[in-house]
This record gives structure tokens, sequence and C-alpha cells, in this order.
């Protein structure tokens, strides 16, 4: 298998730390308000990729932190007049529904950054001890990037076009507004009762900045600050606490390369001083008109967006539309999103579903066909079925070459560095496969059956199918609308089309629609 390694910037080989297990890791939401679908494409790059792991055979632990703690979530909730626990709850539970709204299976350990407190002040002191960190005039303590020889490979940054130095202490800067970063925020008094009170000690000799007087320069000196980490430690904390020194793969999209994961690197390996992370994943963005959606431009739609605005829409359509729409694009590239490709999609979920109920019609079918027992004359329905489901070749040699290669072919494909767009590609062209051997009866009952294997195969990572289609109980149809069904038919015949077309939206009226198919006409529940 081999995958774009961020790191490298190159395609590479994938191999695990240990041949037993692949430990994954993605940064969670910030969860001071609701997620819009431009951080759900990423969660669902995740959710793909993790899907794949399993799907070949590798056993995967996943990791995932919940941002409930820094500046805007502090901010936002006493905006709201409400405790920070409570604010950020409530969107925690909104981001959880989304991805269970997306088929997004959730990561194994779910961490609120505010339960790693104690494992954030250990780092904070090893740093403190190593000389990667100091204690600033205004009482924060910050990582000293220059003590971190490594610290530009990651980012590969320009950096002709960056400042020489300055301290940040805001949790999000840009590229070119940098040095040295928050470790530990100082309180201020904006922050309300937003704080923790824990125990650094700093050794004055390696931090000339400090501001301890110069006679107390040598000693070591454990000082009591008030309040709270900054957002980059965070997920070296949750990694180390619950993944331990290494991981094999780091995910979330491109915006996080510099600062956040850059720093992650800086602040983990000068702890463990081991490699941090093997892979780094990263995804495009989702644009609107070319812009990236985002809070800050005002560009962006949340879940409950679309189902509001798409409210006539069934809303399993609609997940599975915006779904497939995600994996409709390769993930390192940015993808435009806009309402027509949405709709466009609503239309592909339902000819996915439609080839579902012609299978489950061609599995029920028992109309005479001649005599699978090759003897003259017509066997009974019970014993051509019977002759169907339980021959020891019920599956013709063809068709079980040509699944093979259907199966064979997805598994190539996904192993070359996740490659989805392809692979959807292939799931497509089986479903114009079965759609053309349905229309002409050319199937027999076992190989739609194995056919139905293929395709839970492609699901077992795509998860945009219904299979409930298939064990949906037929409701018994009312006779008012076989009574119209009849006369359209006979209509039809006669070619009365005005009369066949007012049959038909009658009976669409009463929420049933008309299939025409070459071996007939059927009724079908809305």
């Amino acid at each position: 298998m081999k995958l774009f390694n961020t790191k490298s910037r190159s395609l590479e080989n994938f191999k695990p730390l240990k041949s037993d297990k692949v430990k994954v890791y993605y940064c969670g939401p910030t969860v001071y308000n609701y997620a819009h679908i431009g951080n759900l494409r990423a969660f669902v790059f995740e959710d793909l990729v993790v899907k794949t792991l399993r799907f070949l055979g590798y056993k995967v632990e996943t990791l995932m932190n919940i941002t409930d703690v820094d500046d805007k979530t502090i901010k936002n909730s006493i905006e709201a007049k409400e405790s920070l626990g409570n604010f950020t709850k409530k969107y925690t539970k909104s981001f959880l529904e989304d991805l269970e709204k997306l088929n997004i299976i959730k990561a194994d350990k779910i961490i609120p950054v505010t339960t790693l407190i104690p494992e954030i002040t250990r780092m904070i002191n090893t740093l403190l001890k190593r000389g990667f960190a100091y204690l600033a005039p205004d009482n924060s303590i910050y990582y000293k990037v220059s003590a971190f020889k490594k610290y530009w490979a990651f980012a590969n940054l320009d950096l002709k076009n960056l400042k020489v130095w300055a301290r940040i202490d805001n949790d999000e800067y840009e590229k070119d507004n940098f040095w040295d970063f928050v470790l530990w925020k100082a309180y201020k008094s904006e922050d309300g009762e937003n704080f923790w009170e824990e125990e650094f000690e700093i050794t004055i000799a390696l931090s000339p900045e400090s501001s301890l007087p110069d006679r107390e320069k040598g000693a070591t000196k454990k000082v009591i600050i008030k309040w709270r980490p900054g957002w980059h430690i965070e997920c070296s904390a949750c990694n180390i606490k619950h993944h331990w020194r290494q991981i094999d793969i780091h995910m979330w999209w491109i915006d996080l390369i510099f600062p956040h994961h850059q720093n992650e690197i800086a602040q983990s390996e000068a702890c463990t001083r081991k490699e941090f992370s093997k892979y780094w994943l990263h995804s495009g963005h989702l644009m609107v008109e070319w812009k990236k959606m985002s809070k800050s431009l005002g560009n962006f739609y949340t879940l409950k967006d679309l189902e509001e605005k798409f409210e006539k829409t069934p809303k399993n359509i609609l997940y599975r539309a915006l779904r497939i729409g995600f994996i409709n694009g390769k993930y390192k590239d940015s993808i435009e999103f806009n309402f027509d490709k949405l709709e466009a999609n609503f239309n592909t979920i339902e000819n996915i579903d439609n080839t579902f109920k012609s299978m489950k019609r061609y599995l029920e079918k028992t109309s005479p066909q001649p005599s699978p027992l090759g003897g003259e004359g017509e066997a009974t329905e019970k014993e051509k079925w019977d002759f169907i489901s339980n021959s020891k070749v019920p599956i013709s040699r063809d068709m079980r070459e040509y699944l093979n290669v259907v199966v064979w072919d997805y598994i190539e494909i996904l192993e070359e560095d996740f490659n989805f767009v392809e692979a959807l590609a292939g799931f497509f062209e089986f479903i114009k496969f079965i759609n053309s051997w349905i229309k002409w009866n050319d199937f027999s009952k076992q190989e739609i059956l194995a056919i139905i294997d293929v395709l839970k195969t492609f699901d077992e990572i795509f998860w945009i199918m219904n299979f409930e289609i298939l064990e949906e109980k037929n409701d018994k149809i009312p006779e008012k609308i076989l009574e119209l069904f009849e006369k359209r038919n006979k209509n039809k015949k006669e070619k009365n089309w005005e009369e066949a077309d007012k049959n038909r939206d009658e009976i669409l009226e009463l929420w049933y629609k008309i299939i025409d198919l070459r071996e007939g006409s059927f009724l079908e529940k809305i």
C-alpha cells in the first residue's frame, strides 16, 4: 500500500510501526459553534482512510481530541452567559450527531482537552527542564522555537518572507507572524472564571527572557501560574497520554500543516526524543465560488442549513449525497461546493437506490420461465427456485471471474494513496453492469446474491448504499391505486397518451409512482 506523506512530500510504501496495530490521530473540532460542511469534509476523508485500513486488514486504533478550551470557546461562552463546560458540551453533542448523520465512525477515543490538564502540565515542565520553553514577562510560558533545530523542516516555509522574531499568545496566527508560541497562557480578567492554577518549575539559567530578577538566575523556582493551556500543546498531550511516544498516521486538512502540526512535532519530539508521527495525511479545502469555506468569511453551511433548504428531500438521501460529493474528489485537492452539484448527487443516490429496488423485484420475481431442470415441460415455481438457490454451481464461471476482477481492482485502486475517486468510478461501472443485465433477465438468483455481497464490499468504505431496501416488506397497494394503474396501462396500450398521463399524475398524488421497465411496469410507494 502506498500513501502520500506530507512530511516527505512524496509517495511512500506504508509500513506501520508495529505489525499488529496502526495508531491514528486526527485533530478534533474547536467546539465554539456548529461545525460547517467544510469541517465535515475533513472528517469524511479521515473516516474513509480508517475504513480503508480496516478493510485491508489492519487493526486500527483511532484517537481524536475535542478542543473545549481556547480563545474562541472562552469568548463565546462568556458572551452567551453560559459556563464553559455547558457551552462546549452543547456543540460537542451537535458535532457528534453530524458525524452519525454522515455515516462517519467515531474515533475509538474522543478526549476533551479539559481532561488533559495534568498531562499538559507535565509536558510543559519537561520542556522547561530541557530548555525548550521559558517564562516570559507577561507570565505566560512559551516554546522556544530556536531550540528545536528541525522546526522548519515539516512546514517547508519560505524563511525570507517571515518576521525575524515575535512571541505569539494567540491560539491561531498567520504565517508571517511568529516565532515563539504560547504553551500556557497567563490569566486575563476578561476570561472570567475560566482558568486552572498549575505549578511549573522554572530553571532561570535556561530562561534569559524570564521576568524573574537577574540575581535569581541559575536557580530553580516553582511558580504557580493561573490560566490555561495554549492550543498547540493539547494534541501533543492527548497523544502522549493515549498513544504514548509515537503514532503511525496523523490527519486533518492542509490549513493545520503550519502552525499547528509543525508545533505539535516540535513539542512532542522535544519531550519524547522520538519521531512523533511516521506519516502525515492532509485533505484539501471545501470551496464556495473558489474561496475557502470558513466562518470568518461567512460563506459556510451547516448540516442544519442544508436540512432546512432541502426539507422536501429525505434526510437519508441528503446525507448520502453530501458524502458521495466528498468522496468524488481527490482528497488532497480543494473541491467546489454548490447546490447544483448537491442536487445532482440526489439523483445519483436515487439511481443507486433504484438499482437496489430492481434487484429486490428480480429476487421476488415468480413469472414462468423454461425449466432449469433440463427435462420437458415446466417445473413448478418451488422446483425452479429450489434449483436456483441450492445448485452446487449456481453462479456461472464467467460471472465468478468478473466479480473477482471487480473486487481486486477495487482493492488495488484503494492501495494507491486512497484513490477514492477511481474506486467510486469502478462502483458506478458495476452499477451500470447490474442494471443492464437485470434489464435482459440474465441473472440467476444466486448471481444476484453474489452481486449484493460485492456491493457490501464497496460499502465497507463508501457507506452510501441503503441495503434496507432489500429487506423492506411490500405494503399492500390500495385498490383505488391498482384500478388507476390498470387504467393507465390500458390507455398506454391503446396509445391514449393524454389519459395515461392523467392516470399517472393521479397515482403520484396518492404517493405512488410507476416504474416502466423492459419486463413490465411496477408500482412503487414514494
